[in-house]
């Protein structure tokens, strides 16, 4: 279960609500973006997934969002279930590279190279020295592909007998953790996708039934607050949560960041966790300039009851009044007293409290933030689903090649 709370006065935006809705309908009736039917379709994808009992470990080749949502999700529940180490080759960091070649042997690993349009340029580059690095045969070893239909890649697996598992095209790369992107090597790796795809499938029910309208609340409430408040700061209460925040960061960022004609529009995110960077950012929500909304994400529980030892040490006791307390008690009352002191300052905040890191909770909390995307998009009037300025720069890249 998730709860959502908003401490921010939602009166008056009954007519952005309508219109942001009116417009994520069209866009789900009219095929503009096809994430809305991921929960559903998905379903019907795992029934044909094949299990690979002699593999021990899964080397997902990846970048933005071939990559992002799968991992947020796999760090959120590795600690839970015995499963199948995912080893992530993303970033052409040599070093990394390197690194992580060291710990993957052929003979029980299965290669994942995924890229939407099949020519990703750090994506195809890792799996040539992939190919390189471990003697691999095309046609032999255990390779899977996850792109685009007709893509390059996808001629390049049907000429060698590749698996070969298909994004929806109107499915962007940020949008895709639902599609095969993240369900096949998910569900090969021994987690339980169906669970995360029947949370998202609740809220997307619940979406389109008008049973969450929070969700556009918050939307129209940043629309209202935009230009003066355009950046939003996501407080995740759990180290878990790193990779979560960069899928949100992509997500907006990604999303919302357009040119509406001449007019520059967007929604910046900065993403944090607690209680880490309240020793860094939060003197900033505090006292400098008010152009910022926070939201609040913790996790109610940790299903780990470690404590604080009742140790009383000289000099130190102004910190005993939390002995004997469980660090998660702790690590959420550090939340609560954040969210607080921002929110006395005038802040507007929210707070999104999970129950725990189920599986179906994740799902659903990953559904959570497409909408809200897809909503203030539709307030925005953008296109949510493209990315132009990202192309510009793949462009550029190839000047810096000279043949």
């Amino acid at each position: 279960m998730i709860e959502y709370k908003l401490f921010f006065d939602t009166d008056g935006l009954e007519g952005s609500v309508k219109k942001a809705f009116e417009r994520v309908v069209k866009e789900r009736e009219e095929g503009i973006t096809g994430y809305y039917e991921l929960p559903f379709t998905s379903l019907n994808l795992l029934e044909n997934i094949p299990s690979y009992p002699h593999i021990k470990k899964i080397a997902l080749i990846g970048i933005g969002g071939s990559s992002l949502g799968t991992k947020a999700i796999y760090e959120l529940l590795k600690h839970q279930i015995h499963h199948k180490e995912i080893i992530f080759l993303e970033n052409p960091d040599p070093i990394d590279l390197e690194e992580k070649f060291s710990k993957i042997k052929k003979r029980d690993t299965l290669f994942f190279v995924i890229s939407k349009s099949g020519t990703t340029i750090e994506t195809i580059s890792i799996f040539k020295a992939v190919i390189k690095q471990f003697d691999l045969s095309l046609s032999k070893d255990n390779i899977i592909f996850i792109t685009n239909p007709s893509s390059p890649l996808e001629k390049l697996g049907k000429e060698n007998s590749i698996p070969i598992y298909h994004i929806p095209s109107n499915v962007g790369g940020r949008f895709s953790v639902l599609s095969a992107v993240g369900v096949v090597p998910l569900a090969i790796a021994g987690f339980d996708v169906k669970s995360i795809l029947l949370g998202a499938k609740n809220l997307i029910e619940d979406f389109f039934n008008q049973k969450a309208l929070h969700i556009l609340q918050k939307a129209a409430f940043y629309h209202k607050i935009y230009p003066q408040v355009k950046t939003n700061v996501l407080f995740s209460y759990s180290s878990m949560l790193v990779d979560f925040n960069r899928w949100y960061e992509q997500l907006i960022g990604e999303s919302l960041g357009k040119r509406k004609g001449e007019e520059r529009v967007g929604i910046t995110p900065i993403a944090h966790i607690g209680s880490i960077d309240q020793h860094s950012f939060l003197q900033l929500l505090i006292d400098g300039p008010l152009d910022k909304t926070v939201t609040f994400l913790k996790i109610k529980k940790f299903h780990n009851y470690l404590k604080i030892p009742p140790l009383s040490l000289n000099y130190l006791e102004k910190t005993d009044f939390v002995n004997n307390h469980t660090f998660n008690e702790l690590i959420n009352k550090e939340c609560d007293a954040t969210l607080e002191s921002v929110k006395k300052q005038g802040v507007a905040v929210d707070l999104i409290e999970i129950g725990s890191m189920k599986p179906k909770n994740i799902g659903e909390l990953i559904l959570y933030y497409q909408l809200l995307t897809s909503s203030l998009g539709a307030l925005f009037e953008i296109d949510t689903y493209n990315q132009p300025g990202v192309e510009l720069g793949k462009r550029i890249l190839k000047t810096k090649f000279p043949s």
